[in-house]
């Protein structure tokens, strides 16, 4: 017998307790609580402190975790940037509209990204009230129809490509229409709302003074904010700033690396204090995460964990994740049980009193955190790799893992989590299977070309960067 007919009874009372439990069961203030979500991009999961970080110092960071919940078992629902990101905003696994892929910057091709068909949490939250912003790395679409402002965000600043430089001087693409390749999209001018600016600090402290402004413009009023940093993604670039404080590490990817994970540390701790400032705090939940594991061949640390960004292994979807809402939560909690980044979603629409559009894959998990409920919140989490022909299915205790390179093995994840020791257990690795292959029916291929598809996509649209508008 699989889970899905072991655990049917189980899946219907979580799906009730989503809309009742949620919204009722336990004590919360009468105003709307404010949202952030604080990604990071390429974190690490042995790159905070309260993860266990024996060099780099982010007490900011660590805040989060100690006023409420560290998540020792919180996975991403993909091991790249766009579709774990497609996976985080809409609460659904993007293999059901087939988002599984990183996009290409292509900003005349509307396929090239987001699905219309999906709903984004900020235009969930538009139906509440609340005011939206989103702040740094996008990656959902360039095409103008998928841009920040119009899936539901109110304002945005950052840009809209899977990565940029980190230095003004550095900008020197006017605006997109002088994009000539994939890459050029990170020399871009910064766009405020629909229009490129000439900002002047470090890209990372740009995005936290942003935040600030945000939240201090919107202090009276239910809010929420996207804040995507694109650090410490490549390339590698830190100002002296933040590189002094780090004397003793010898390693220069490294050492640069500690310095822009730092940056970001100072931006939450602003946030953090400005929230305080204005008497908010209890009120706001915060999400910190990172859309993916880190790349250690660029200067990341995943700890214990097998291999890292683009793999199915822990080291490649299981990220830091914090949790705090001061006026719901009990502080300095450790949560074992999986989550995953859709279960965001879920938590959110049920707290602001909103109904999503689409079906949504995550569950409300302030019934969990605050003792409500006890069971875990997922029976099982799945991944898909499509070009890769690779999957993996995580359940409380065990996890099964087809890699990219066509090798198989089941784990004891919780007595074994650098997944060194397969286990012989013909039948459980069955079920497993099953599993995989019953939730893999609602999933469709991918319906766009990804990065490595670049080069057969210029050959099929050879005017991709021609004509483009100027903004």
């Amino acid at each position: 017998m699989n889970i899905f007919s072991k655990h049917f009874s189980s899946i219907v009372m979580g799906c009730f307790s989503f809309f009742v439990l949620g919204c009722q069961s336990h004590q919360k203030p009468n105003n709307k609580p404010n949202v952030i979500i604080i990604l990071t991009d390429d974190l690490g999961y042995a790159d905070v402190g309260f993860n266990g970080s024996l060099d780099i110092r982010t007490p900011h960071i660590d805040r989060i975790a100690k006023n409420g919940v560290q998540f020792t078992n919180g996975y991403v629902s993909y091991a790249v940037c766009g579709p774990s990101r497609a996976g985080l905003i809409t609460g659904r696994y993007q293999d059901q509209f087939g988002f599984s892929r990183n996009p290409l910057f292509a900003p005349k091709d509307e396929s090239q990204g987001l699905p219309l068909s999906e709903q984004t949490m900020a235009e969930a939250l538009h139906t509440a009230g609340y005011k939206t912003m989103a702040i740094g790395k996008w990656h959902l679409g360039a095409h103008k129809t998928q841009r920040p402002l119009a899936r539901g965000f109110d304002e945005f600043f950052g840009f809209l490509s899977g990565g940029h430089k980190y230095f003004p001087e550095e900008w020197t693409k006017n605006d997109i229409s002088e994009v000539s390749s994939q890459f050029d999209a990170y020399n871009t001018k910064i766009l405020k709302n629909n229009t490129r600016i000439d900002e002047q600090e470090y890209l990372t402290d740009a995005f936290s003074r942003e935040a600030v402004n945000f939240v201090k413009a919107n202090a009276k009023q239910p809010f929420f904010l996207y804040l995507a940093y694109n650090a410490p993604h490549t390339p590698l670039e830190a100002t002296e700033k933040y590189l002094s404080r780090y004397p003793e590490i010898k390693d220069k990817k490294r050492k640069t690396f500690a310095a822009m994970v730092s940056a970001v540390d100072d931006g939450v701790g602003t946030i953090l204090n400005t929230l305080k400032d204005l008497n908010i705090e209890d009120n706001t939940i915060i999400f910190f995460l990172s859309d993916n594991g880190g790349n250690e061949s660029k200067g990341a640390n995943n700890g214990p964990l097998r291999e890292g960004k683009g793999w199915l292994y822990e080291g490649g979807i299981r990220v830091p994740f914090a949790m705090q809402w001061p006026a719901v939560i009990p502080k300095e909690q450790k949560f074992h049980d999986p989550v995953i980044s859709f279960d965001i979603f879920a938590t959110v629409a049920a707290q602001a009193e909103v109904t999503p559009k689409n079906e949504l894959n995550g569950v409300n998990l302030i019934p969990y955190v605050t003792g409500k409920l006890h069971q875990a919140p997922h029976q099982a989490l799945f991944w898909r790799h499509y070009d890769r022909d690779a999957f993996a299915v995580r359940t409380s205790e065990s996890k099964y893992v087809k890699d990219r390179n066509g090798k198989a093995g089941l784990f004891n994840i919780n007595d074994d989590i650098s997944e060194k020791s397969p286990l012989a257990d013909p039948l459980k690795i069955q079920d497993l299977k099953a599993d995989y292959m019953h939730w893999n029916e609602k999933n469709i291929p991918p319906q766009f070309d990804g990065l490595l598809q670049n080069k057969d996509y210029n050959k099929t649209h050879p005017n991709r960067f021609k004509n483009v508008e100027k903004y």
